[in-house]
């Protein structure tokens, strides 16, 4: 039997019951409690068990905040959705001096490099950032969406409703603007959103959300349809894991170690996202100028996101001529190349490194990057499978017809022929902001946008049928 929420709280008369606000403000609890010492004591010592009782108030505040929302029409998501990108704008000051501060204790920690790149924000990126809600508002809103339907022989009308989530928790790492896109998209999908993001993270997330929960309280809607858990130790991030009770979906977003820990220890319905061993493969018929440059662009124009390349895969016959100039272009932006023998003997003179059987399977995030010499088309497919994780594939080809078995064949979210795996993003797929890259096949696959956080609901309109 499910828990019930913080206004069904027991010892309390139910038509006195009040808001979350005021239970954990503490308010109603005195007033109800009076002269109850037993059930005081009950209750302070439930708040003290490692944050578990703010948690599920918390959860409890999403899940009404995500009943009121699923009501909410669209001007009025858009309204907010403008009061928030003003309030990020207006907060600049204040998010720039809590990320310098996190960004300061990162470097004192050793954190160094793409992670960096990936924490750090500038009047530029905050500027995106407000320009990645607006672009939500020209979304069209999916929530409501009469997705099928038809008459049963009986006389009775069935229709497919497309509906909100619900609540929907996110646990992400050390990306300040997950915050932002994060709530922007569950907004606009009528969803409430639990947030809790890396401890790297955590001042600039603080203020980041106090701006978007000023959006929202100018705008008249409910403020704990975006709330932040600010308490960022692992056991918290456990329990949130197991809020099923107030949690309809969990995202996680980061890399390999925090999506394999949610996907193992969850036991609300996870939705896996973007880890990403992607790979370039340079077929046969390639044309050089544009593998160089497909691969120089897929390595190392942000080399700490998901859509990254980390695997250059070149077919024997182009290789002796071709791998040479890809490397020129990679070793110019500093990227280390790690090689199997037959490409290290081709680059002799490169500085490489000799590749283990670990580097086929790594998502570097980094300015490295694994290099094999394979015999076909057939082989770097084979080798695809073996090592990706499903997430985006490119073969650079000439050949129409390797092109069409490339796409065929290979199973992944994403499959280019002759571009570059850093469009597979929610913004250049036309979706607007993603919450992430689902590398799973259910509920979703590819970049999640507000279509992909809602889900369905039948409409049943009968005359008094009976079966």
């Amino acid at each position: 039997m499910a828990r019930r929420c913080t206004a069904d709280r027991p010892g309390i008369p139910r038509n006195r019951r009040a808001g979350p606000e005021a239970y954990a403000s503490g308010r109603v609890w005195a007033e109800h409690t009076a002269g109850n010492r037993h059930l005081v004591n009950t209750l302070l010592n439930r708040e003290r068990m490692i944050g578990l009782e703010s948690l599920e108030i918390m959860g409890c505040r999403a899940k009404q905040a995500a009943r009121t929302l699923a009501h909410t029409g669209t001007a009025a998501k858009n309204a907010a959705l403008e009061a928030i990108a003003s309030a990020l704008e207006s907060a600049q000051d204040a998010i720039l001096a809590a990320n310098a501060q996190d960004v300061d204790a990162a470097k004192a920690a050793g954190i160094t490099g793409a992670m960096v790149d990936r924490l750090s924000l500038t009047p530029a990126r905050i500027a995106g950032m407000a320009d990645g809600v607006r672009q939500i508002i020209a979304l069209t809103d999916p929530v409501g969406e009469i997705m099928e339907g038809h008459r049963h022989p009986n006389g009775m009308k069935i229709q497919k409703l497309r509906v909100p989530l619900g609540a929907v928790g996110i646990i992400y790492e050390a990306r300040p603007n997950v915050t932002s896109d994060a709530a922007a998209l569950c907004l606009k999908a009528g969803n409430a959103v639990l947030l809790r993001g890396g401890k790297e993270a955590i001042r600039s997330n603080m203020a980041i959300a106090a701006a978007i929960r000023d959006g929202l309280a100018a705008a008249g809607l409910p403020v704990d349809a975006v709330q932040l858990v600010e308490d960022t130790s692992r056991e918290t991030a456990n329990a949130m894991m197991r809020l099923n009770e107030y949690l309809d979906v969990l995202i996680p977003r980061g890399g390999a170690g925090l999506i394999r820990s949610v996907v193992q220890n969850a036991t609300v319905p996870v939705i896996e996202t973007g880890v990403g061993n992607c790979h370039i493969y340079v077929d046969a018929s390639a044309d050089t100028a544009m593998a160089a440059a497909i691969t120089v662009n897929a390595k190392t124009s942000r080399p700490s996101v998901c859509n990254a390349a980390e695997t250059l895969l070149v077919h024997q016959d182009i290789a002796g001529t071709t791998l040479p100039v890809i490397a020129a272009g990679l070793a110019e932006k500093g990227v280390t190349l790690h090689c199997c023998p037959r490409a290290a003997a081709i680059l002799d003179g490169f500085p490489t490194v000799a590749a283990t059987e670990e580097d086929w399977a790594t998502e570097y995030l980094d300015l490295d990057m694994a290099v094999r010499v394979v015999d076909s088309l057939e082989e770097a497919i084979t080798h695809i499978a073996q090592y990706g994780t499903g997430h985006s594939e490119c073969i650079v080809t000439d050949s129409h017809q390797a092109a069409e078995a490339f796409q065929d064949q290979v199973d992944a979210a994403a499959v280019y022929v002759n571009a570059s795996t850093r469009f597979t993003d929610g913004g250049e797929f036309g979706l607007g902001a993603e919450i992430g890259i689902s590398t799973q096949k259910l509920h979703t696959r590819g970049p999640m946008g507000v279509r992909e956080l809602t889900t369905v609901k039948f409409l049943i309109n009968g005359s008094g049928q009976i079966r």
